[in-house]
């Protein structure tokens, strides 16, 4: 490993081939201990399953749960705190290699050499699964419990909360608004050993009915039914992309302009409709 050999905190193409190969030691391993309702950064899932979990908590006039904890925390990459994370690892046998990626510094442009003292490296390829190894257990500290026996193993209990994590943006789905704060209290001293915090900023308890936006789509109740689409932001950041792209590409050949767009359109929900508007 070529410590300290970083700039802008992004490792060398060395360690970032060491990581890759220690994450898909590390990985197998994980995959089979991460809680059910967690995303991000995880392979085979997207956010699209995260909303379909929350979709399925939701939906239906007779839904429990209609209190929300949106939760965004601040700056998770570079606060996790470098001693709790490598005792969560355990005897993992790459456990030194890792250390050495936390603890390697950065070269800064004017500055020169920095240490890290917490945070993992940004741009590393093993970052986000440390992210949430280093996020293991929120779901217990929130308060979800499931059934353990019988035909409805792996339910959530009657009365217990749900949480629906992506990386570091998650949504608590409670009973009440009282439910919901003692989560969130619950939450706070939970993530201070690990060096985390809440966005106090991004960061609030909301009725369903009034909604909230998550993962680029916003969740509402109307009268009890629940509405899922994209949220405004969202749509507002596709119309200008689209309408900055449209610009670049005036003049060229429609083959050029059907390369350029597809992926933005295949890849945002209702792109196609909005490419008229700013095209």
């Amino acid at each position: 490993m070529q410590e300290g050999q970083y700039e802008s905190s992004v490792p060398v193409l060395i360690d970032r081939c060491h990581q890759a190969r220690v994450k898909n030691a590390l990985e197998p391993e994980w995959e089979a201990r991460f809680e059910p309702r967690s995303y991000g950064f995880r392979p085979g899932r997207g956010c699209h399953d995260a909303i379909a979990a929350i979709y399925n908590v939701c939906a239906g006039p007779l839904a429990q749960r209609v209190w929300a904890l949106d939760a965004d925390l601040a700056a998770a990459f570079d606060r996790i705190d470098h001693d709790h994370l490598l005792a969560s690892l355990g005897s993992f046998p790459a456990r030194d290699l890792i250390r050495g990626w936390l603890k390697a510094g950065v070269f800064k442009a004017g500055k020169g050499f920095a240490p890290t003292v917490e945070g993992t490296p940004q741009g590393g390829v093993i970052s986000p699964c440390l992210l949430n190894v280093a996020l293991h257990g929120l779901e217990e500290a929130a308060g979800v419990r499931y059934k353990t026996s019988g035909t409805h193993a792996g339910e959530t209990v009657t009365g217990s909360p749900v949480a629906v994590r992506y990386a570091d943006d998650m949504v608590v789905l409670c009973h009440s608004q009282e439910q919901a704060g003692q989560v969130k209290a619950r939450l706070a001293g939970w993530l201070a050993p690990r060096g985390l915090a809440f966005n106090e900023d991004k960061t609030k308890i909301v009725h369903l009915g009034e909604g909230f936006d998550f993962l680029g789509f916003n969740i509402r109740r109307y009268h009890r039914k629940l509405l899922i689409k994209p949220s405004k932001a969202a749509v507002k950041r596709l119309r200008e992309r689209l309408a900055a792209q449209t610009r670049k590409l005036r003049g060229l050949n429609a083959v050029a302009v059907i390369t350029a767009l597809s992926p933005v359109i295949r890849g945002s929900p209702g792109a196609a409709s909005l490419l008229r508007d700013v095209a």
